[in-house]
């Protein structure tokens, strides 16, 4: 949306604050040629208490908590970013584990009493995930942006990786930042244009 009103004239700014479901997002436009190629998007306070996740397990917040599905045990760490996330630390590769099978699962959890997104997450270094999605209601996705943030979060919580790591997903790479000072996540990634069309009522 960022680049599309900075590229058309109906925003040219350097900074485009844009209101979503879950607030306004603050949106810093990089370009080349005129044209906008690349946007850090603001995505808000990533938010730890169960109560406004929402999940139900114990504690003040859930990072790297025991959960079974399938009669396997996975450890997972809950973030929201305006949506609910999970987020599992998987030691197999996520290009091979099965999404379709512990995804529904997860998703539907009893823990999660408005479902969630799952991330399944291989950590290659402290600056670099690999990461595989589960979107409530979607199924598998190429990325997930809230996501990719949460996925950041859990990994600073638990001890794997830094403030800032490039996440990367099937449908690209995105630079994630988690802002020591402010709790807020910055998401960086590229914006292309892929077709146009009409349409007619």
């Amino acid at each position: 949306v960022a680049k599309y009103l900075y590229d058309s004239g109906i925003a040219k700014k350097p900074v485009l604050r844009i209101e979503t479901k879950s607030g306004v997002k603050e949106c810093s436009v990089m370009t080349m040629c005129g044209k906008a190629y690349r946007i850090t998007v603001d995505m808000g306070a990533a938010e730890l208490a169960p109560a406004l996740v929402p999940v139900k397990l114990d504690g003040d917040s859930v990072i790297n908590k025991p959960v079974v599905i399938d009669g396997h045990e996975y450890y997972i760490t809950c973030v929201s970013m305006g949506n609910p996330h999970g987020v599992i630390f998987l030691d197999e590769p996520v290009e091979t584990f099965d999404l379709t099978k512990y995804g529904p699962a997860l998703e539907c959890h009893p823990a999660f009493p408005k479902k969630v997104n799952i991330e399944f997450v291989n950590v290659l270094s402290e600056k670099r995930l690999r990461m595989r999605v589960w979107e409530r209601g979607s199924g598998v996705t190429l990325a997930c942006g809230t996501g990719s943030c949460a996925a950041l979060v859990a990994a600073n919580l638990c001890g794997l990786a830094g403030r800032e790591a490039e996440i990367e997903l099937d449908g690209g790479t995105l630079l994630d930042r988690w802002d020591e000072r402010t709790g807020r996540v910055l998401m960086t990634g590229p914006a292309a244009f892929v077709f146009n069309g009409e349409y007619e009522a």
